[in-house]
């Protein structure tokens, strides 16, 4: 039923000069062979003067069907007619039409916006095109729809008068070449013909190319997303790693150090008879461990001035010293003084 609407209007549109003196003429002819008029004589003239079906404007571009539908109809119908190729034809059931019709609707839906800003640039393509095969009435439908999603667009002037240009040009052509209804009528046919497997390719094209682009746009969206939960499971894994540190750091129990040696018994070492008869003095530094409970559990010298003369008195000493119990064992140094006097 479309294809038909749109073929009658650019028949009308096209041919109606060229079939108003043709009814003419049939009427004159008719006039001269009777001398009395038939009673079906004024049908014809009737027909020739009946006004042309109006020309589609931006107000009138989405039809009362589509308008008549609801936000979710449309939607739907939106998508089904881009998953199908039909982006900006047949009249009446198109994806420009649909999201037209919602943009009224909707004016807020992002979704809208782009999916127009995206089918724009091949609808002025069409309308090009169509003007180039002449067929006017779908360059005009076209048009109309253009300047119904953007009044503004840079292309539109230039589109319009490209269409009533080359429409003007057509039917002077016409006329000069006295082409007969029956051939304006097969090249109608022809043009209808053309202007769907032109519409088809055209259309199939744009939806790869658009597939395209969003395929590489979901990738980028799937990389991006990919990239953050990356992230988030590295700053995750970092964070588990301090709490575990964290935990096992208060688990563990705090090591004692020579700081914490509190103690309870320390007696002084035996100063040897012959260094205290011959006067010598000096001191040993000793190194020793103590135990968790308390005890020395080895002791070392670590140097002694002079050498060996109180060595053995200041490790027997520091061995009988005692402190109290610890966490862990401990290892020190301590200096002991031997002096006669003292």
């Amino acid at each position: 039923m479309t294809s038909h609407r749109i073929h009658d209007q650019a028949r009308s549109q096209r041919g109606v000069g060229r079939t108003v003196l043709l009814v003419a003429l049939a009427l004159a002819l008719a006039a001269c062979g009777k001398d009395e008029p038939t009673p079906t004589a004024p049908a014809p003239a009737a027909t020739a003067e009946a006004p042309a079906e109006p020309a589609v404007t931006a107000e009138t571009a989405v039809s009362d069907k589509v308008n008549a539908l609801s936000a979710d109809e449309l939607r739907e119908a939106a998508r089904n007619a881009y998953a199908e190729n039909r982006l900006y034809a047949p009249a009446e059931d198109n994806a420009v039409e649909y999201y037209l019709a919602l943009r009224e609707k909707a004016p807020a839906d992002a979704a809208v916006s782009s999916a127009l800003t995206d089918l724009l640039p091949m609808t002025v393509i069409a309308i090009e095109q169509s003007v180039q095969r002449e067929d006017f009435s779908e360059a005009q439908r076209l048009a109309a729809l253009l300047e119904r999603a953007d009044a503004q667009h840079p292309a539109l002037a230039r589109l319009k008068s490209s269409i009533g240009t080359q429409q003007a040009a057509a039917a002077q052509r016409a006329e000069q070449e006295k082409v007969t209804a029956e051939e304006q009528a097969r090249r109608q046919e022809e043009l209808e013909r053309q202007r769907l497997a032109d519409q088809q390719r055209q259309q199939q094209e744009a939806a790869r190319q658009l597939a395209a682009e969003q395929e590489a746009e979901r990738q980028r969206a799937e990389q991006a997303e990919a990239d953050r939960i990356a992230a988030e499971q590295q700053a995750a894994e970092r964070r588990a790693a301090e709490r575990r540190a964290a935990e096992q750091r208060a688990a563990e129990p705090v090591r004692a150090t020579a700081a914490d040696l509190r103690p309870l018994s320390t007696p002084a070492p035996r100063f040897p008879p012959e260094a205290l008869r011959a006067g010598t003095s000096g001191e040993v530094q000793i190194e020793f461990t103590v135990g968790t409970d308390g005890s020395v559990t080895s002791a070392r010298v670590v140097r002694s001035n002079p050498p060996r003369v109180f060595d053995r008195e200041a490790v027997a000493a520091v061995r009988s010293w005692r402190f109290q119990p610890l966490a862990n064992e401990v290892t020190t140094r301590r200096t002991i003084g031997f002096n006669p006097g003292g």
